[in-house]
């Protein structure tokens, strides 16, 4: 087995690997991590067929833990898409809000259906509802874009049953009840603290409508125009009926905590419902119960199929950020990380900024959110156990991390700016810099769970 510090320069020198692999050679993050993980293997003392081996099993097990769930997840957000079940939420959503106060919201209603949909599908959802609220009132674009990722990036990044954060209970090994709850409470109140500070920041005029708004675009325009082209008689499910295949998942979920926690042995049925993939799968049959008055049993195969598309690259990922961990853990780099830090409480504060910046930095040289709150879980998940406080936190750090700053290498950031008919700069003000107000109060809540909140 090779000494500490090898081992520290050798997961140094695999994260280079992994951005190297995306950023200069273009290949797929999955690929880049599973290189990576050869190469640590084999430089921290594991023979090439061991590495191997513990690279298969540790995809093999992160997509038996949340392979099925996530692919039910992604099938549930298509439905109500297609179904019209999520715009129904969003249009009840935004109008319990005074016309002024409109993009809170908006914001909320990004937040409410970021939990079982991918971020760009809820971005393209609610912008023309946000283009409209701006030139009713004359609202400048930047608090609509802002606001809007501010709700959508936070759910997306710490609430299940998205995949970061479906991972992270499994990663480091809790309740994934305790993700949920914890997730719904720091997600609720990070999107209520941002958009306040993020809104008085653009009050001060920062910015530009001649610099930062593509004037030669009719992105907005054409949105909105196909938004008022709907037929309003079209028939659509009630607000109830719409959250519906939100609210099972996460009653189920919870049902499943409540039960360890009341009993010292839980029933089995509370086992049973609180199980991610049932949770998933009953909130999944209740999307297509709920759909089948607007687009019929005809359409289900397509709208399953749609969803599937990107979901399978976002598993990928994901397994391959499992075969990470399991590299790690075999190697025991974990070890050698926790002697650089120390074992005591102490060292509560030094590993979440570790986590958050391991995250960070991930985020910012390659783009994807999902790629650097893997890989940063994936490396704390070895020295949590010697952390004194509830990984939760740690999962929490790691994943503000992964959220902190999207830019121009980030898909994310040209879906927002491009269907907000922004400039680059326009970008920058708004999804940039929205993400990264989201990812500090994150860090700040985790942190203030980690020091008074132990669990």
């Amino acid at each position: 087995m090779a000494s500490p510090a090898m081992l520290i320069v050798a997961l140094v020198v695999a994260i280079a690997i992994i951005l190297f692999c995306i950023i200069v050679l273009k290949l797929n993050a999955a690929i880049g991590m599973v290189i990576a993980c050869l190469f640590m293997g084999v430089a921290g003392g594991l023979d090439l067929l061991t590495t191997a081996t513990t690279i298969s099993s540790g995809f093999g097990d992160m997509m038996t833990s949340i392979g099925l769930p996530v692919g039910f997840g992604t099938i549930l957000g298509q439905l109500m898409n297609d179904s019209g079940a999520a715009s129904v939420i969003a249009d009840k959503l935004v109008a319990a809000f005074p016309e002024k106060r409109a993009v809170w919201g908006l914001s909320i209603a990004g937040f409410i259906l970021s939990i079982p949909v991918f971020f760009d599908v809820t971005f393209i959802i609610l912008i023309p509802i946000g283009i409209t609220i701006a030139s009713k009132i004359n609202m400048k674009m930047c608090y609509v874009t802002g606001c809007l990722t501010i709700g959508a990036t936070t759910a997306h990044c710490v609430v299940p049953p998205t995949p970061n954060p479906l991972a992270a209970a499994d990663i480091f090994g809790f309740d994934l009840g305790i993700m949920m709850i914890v997730g719904l409470v720091v997600g609720f109140i990070t999107v209520m603290l941002s958009n306040f500070v993020f809104i008085k920041i653009h009050d001060r005029g920062i910015w530009n409508d001649e610099k930062d708004v593509n004037h030669s675009s009719n992105v907005a325009q054409e949105l909105v125009a196909a938004r008022n082209a709907e037929d309003p008689n079209k028939p659509k499910p009630g607000m109830f009926m719409s959250l519906l295949p939100i609210i099972i998942p996460v009653v189920c979920i919870l049902f499943g905590t409540l039960g360890s926690a009341l009993f010292e042995e839980a029933p089995i049925i509370c086992d049973f419902l609180g199980d991610k993939l049932v949770a998933m799968l009953l909130g999944t049959l209740g999307a297509y119960l709920i759909s089948i008055p607007y687009i019929g049993r005809k359409n289900f195969e397509a709208s399953a199929g749609e969803a599937l598309k990107s979901a399978g690259v976002v598993l990928l990922i994901t397994g391959a950020g499992g075969s990470f961990a399991s590299v790690i853990t075999a190697t025991g780099i974990g070890d050698a990380i926790v002697g650089l830090l120390g074992t005591d409480t102490t060292s509560v504060l030094p590993a979440m900024f570790l986590a958050y910046f391991i995250g960070m930095i991930f985020r910012v040289a390659q783009g994807s959110g999902t790629v650097a709150g893997m890989t940063s879980m994936g490396i704390m998940a070895t020295i949590a156990p010697a952390i004194g406080c509830h990984p939760v936190w740690i999962a929490l750090a790691c994943l503000s991390g992964g959220n902190s700053i999207g830019h121009v290498n980030d898909s994310g950031y040209w879906v927002a700016t491009n269907m907000s008919g922004l400039t680059v700069t326009g970008g920058l003000k708004t999804y940039t810099l929205g993400s990264f107000i989201s990812s500090v109060f994150i860090f700040v809540l985790a942190i203030i769970g980690a020091l008074v909140i132990p669990l």
